[in-house]
């Protein structure tokens, strides 16, 4: 059974950091592009990193302006979302998801989700 399961959220103040981790199960790290994302309610979910199953080579939406930082750790089958400087405007649920890393940020192209962490950023 494939399960995806998010950690770390919370809730921090302005400038501050949190890391989200996704204990991943069913799979490898090495079979499926992970990446996470995040919905604040009303909106669509966005994506916010991505990082390819092959090389380690990580994507980040330009929009972050080099605050967050995702990783991969293929012994303990886990992804890592190192947010720093945190804004008002991150406050969000965050996904970690499985899939083809061809389709972009398009939510479309992803095969497993997790349920969610909620990150909330006070001003």
């Amino acid at each position: 059974e494939v399960q995806l399961v998010e950690s770390g959220g919370g809730l921090v103040t302005v400038g501050g950091s949190l890391r989200l981790s996704c204990a991943v199960s069913g799979f490898s790290l090495d079979e499926y592009a992970m990446g996470w994302f995040r919905q604040v309610p009303g909106k669509e979910r966005e994506g916010v990193s991505l990082i390819s199953s092959t090389d380690g080579t990580t994507y980040h939406q330009d929009f972050l302006h080099g605050r967050f930082t995702m990783s991969a750790d293929k012994f303990k089958n886990t992804v890592y979302l190192q947010m720093n400087n945190l804004e008002p405007e991150d406050t969000a649920v965050y996904y970690c998801a499985a899939g083809d890393l061809g389709f972009g940020w398009e939510t479309g192209g992803m095969d497993y989700w997790g349920k969610g962490t909620l990150v909330a950023v006070s001003s």
